[in-house]
């Protein structure tokens, strides 16, 4: 986590396959829900090579605007940058482009988390 910097960037790229996507007539498009775990993803890929063992991550914040469709069968690209780190805190902007324009932007936060405590509460949780 000691490596984790403002201003480093991962550029991640995926195909939208049907289960990434709504219909919309008679296309089916890469939908929002799935443009938010795009952008989640792939701020988590930048983030875990620079996890100590015993260490997660989780999502806490998105803020998301989804600027135009993309076909299924098409490729996005998410160009993401850790904008802040605070202790455990940490911001991102990603930005989301198609083959033909940018679709969509996202402000993200994520949380780095010890695994021992955030299970041993889920597991509280879940046994009442």
């Amino acid at each position: 986590m000691d490596t984790l910097k403002a201003g480093m960037t991962l550029t991640v790229e995926r195909e939208v396959t049907e289960a990434m996507t709504t219909q919309r007539g008679e296309y089916r498009v890469f939908s929002t829900p799935s443009m938010v775990g795009f952008c989640e993803s792939s701020a988590g890929q930048l983030v875990a090579p620079h996890l100590k063992p015993g260490q997660g991550q989780v999502g806490t914040v998105v803020t998301i605007r989804h600027m135009g469709p993309t076909a299924m069968g098409k490729k996005v690209r998410a160009e993401v940058e850790l904008t802040g780190v605070d202790r455990r805190r940490l911001t991102f902007k990603i930005k989301v482009f198609d083959d033909v324009e940018q679709v969509g932007e996202c402000d993200h936060e994520r949380f780095i988390v010890d695994l021992d405590k955030y299970l041993g509460r889920l597991k509280k949780k879940i046994e009442g």
